[in-house]
C-alpha cells in the first residue's frame, strides 16, 4: 500500500465513519478500486479505526469525563443511568463478536454485490426518518437495547452503523441531539475492544507489506477528517437532513451493484 493509497482510504475512512454512508462499505469499495488485497489492508484497518475512536474522544472528551467522574460517585445518578444505557446497547454486538466473529469477517471479501444490497438498506432506513414525527423523549432502556441490535446489525459492509443506530433511535422517538452523541458514544467501547483484541492475537505483527508511513498517513488522515464529519453530523441530525443521505447511499448502492 502507498502512501496516496493510505490518505485516499484514511480520508474514507473518517468521512465515512460518523456520516451515515458506511465505512465499512467505502473501505470495501476502496480496496476493490485500488485493488488493495484484505488480506494485506487488516493492520491499516485497525490503525484508521484507532483514529477515528480518538476523534470522538476528542470532540466528546468533556462529556465523557463528566461521566466517568458521575460514574465513580457510586449514586445512581444522570452519569450512571447514562453509562448503564450504553451498557445495554453493548449487548447484542458484544454476542456478535464473541461467537460469530468468523462468519461476519468472511463477508469482507471484496463482494461489491453484497455491499451495494446493504447501501441500498441503508438507503430505506434513512428514508423512513424523513416520514417519522418526532416526539423528542429521552433515551431509555429498551431503547438503547433496539439500538445496540441495530448496532450488531451493522457489521455488514455496506449497513452504516451511524445510520443505522441514529436512525432507529429516531423512529423510536428519541431527541435528535441526544441520538446522535448516544450513537458516537456508544460505539467506543467496540472498537477500542476489537483492536485491542486484533493487537493480542498478534494481528498487528501478522503483515509486514505496509510501512510505517502509510500507516501514519492513513492515521491522521482519518483523525483529522473524522474530527470534521463529527461536527458536520451533529448539525445534520439536528437538522433533520438524513435524507439526502438516503439519496446518496441508493446511488452508490446501486453503482456497486452495476459496477461489479
Amino acid at each position: 500500500m502507498s502512501w496516496i493509497e493510505a490518505l485516499l482510504l484514511g480520508l474514507l475512512q473518517g468521512l465515512t465513519e460518523f456520516l451515515p454512508v458506511s465505512s465499512s462499505g467505502h473501505l470495501e469499495l476502496g480496496k476493490a478500486l485500488m485493488g488493495i488485497q484484505v488480506k494485506d489492508s487488516l493492520v491499516f484497518t485497525v490503525v484508521v479505526h484507532g483514529a477515528t475512536v480518538m476523534s470522538t474522544i476528542v470532540i466528546f472528551y468533556k462529556e465523557i469525563f463528566s461521566l466517568i467522574k458521575g460514574f465513580f460517585r457510586f449514586r445512581w445518578n444522570d452519569e450512571t443511568q447514562y453509562l448503564t444505557k450504553i451498557a445495554i446497547s453493548l449487548i447484542p454486538i458484544a454476542i456478535v463478536g464473541l461467537f460469530f466473529k468468523d462468519q461476519v469477517e468472511t463477508l469482507f471479501d471484496g463482494n461489491l454485490v453484497f455491499v451495494g444490497a446493504m447501501l441500498l438498506l441503508t438507503a430505506a432506513i434513512l428514508a423512513l426518518t424523513y416520514f417519522k414525527k418526532f416526539n423528542n423523549r429521552a433515551i431509555g432502556y429498551l431503547d438503547a437495547f433496539i439500538i445496540g441490535l441495530a448496532q450488531a446489525a451493522a457489521v455488514m459492509p455496506g449497513l452504516s452503523r451511524s445510520g443505522s443506530t441514529i436512525a432507529t433511535g429516531l423512529l423510536l422517538g428519541n431527541k435528535r441531539e441526544e441520538m446522535a452523541k448516544f450513537s458516537f458514544l456508544m460505539v467506543l467501547i467496540p472498537i477500542i475492544g476489537a483492536n485491542l483484541k486484533d493487537i493480542a492475537d498478534g494481528q498487528m505483527l501478522s503483515n509486514e507489506s505496509i510501512g510505517w508511513l502509510p500507516l501514519l498517513v492513513g492515521f491522521f488522515a482519518a483523525f483529522i477528517t473524522g474530527l470534521l464529519a463529527i461536527r458536520w453530523m451533529l448539525r445534520i441530525v439536528s437538522k433533520g437532513k438524513l435524507i439526502y443521505f438516503a439519496i446518496y447511499c441508493f446511488i452508490v448502492g446501486m453503482l456497486a451493484i452495476i459496477l461489479s
